[in-house]
């Protein structure tokens, strides 16, 4: 089964209401934010080596190498997501929300620093 894809329009909309206000972002424009970043992610950098997850609105698997089709991967990431929406669009950087305790990942790959800011959001 494949995954429905957020409408270019959809997910921007949802960004630009977080850019605007993020305190007054709804739950569900937060979740459609996050997805659509994910989204967009996933189509930049595809692969299975590292697992991105962004609790609990989703998880994508990213980056090519070496991938696993079961149990916990060799990478992973897992970060809050208004540490999320602030790394994708450039408010706080990846080393910045390591040392903040805000991202946590381990493994091989799992570093992702280079992603981001995504620039699809400048």
């Amino acid at each position: 089964m494949s995954r429905r894809q957020i409408a270019d329009e959809e997910g921007t909309r949802a960004v630009s209401a977080w850019r605007a206000d993020p305190g007054a972002l709804t739950a569900e424009d937060e979740a459609l934010a996050v997805r659509y970043l994910l989204q967009l992610l996933r189509n930049r950098v595809p692969g299975k080596a590292v697992e991105l997850r962004v609790p609990p609105y989703g998880a994508v698997q990213i980056v090519e190498g070496t991938s696993h089709t079961r149990g916990t991967p060799p990478a992973v990431v897992e970060i809050e997501p208004t540490a999320w929406l602030e790394l994708c669009s450039g408010v706080r950087s990846w080393d910045e929300l390591v040392n903040l305790g805000r991202v946590n990942a381990s493994g091989e790959r799992s570093h992702l620093a280079a992603l981001f800011p995504l620039p699809e959001l400048g």
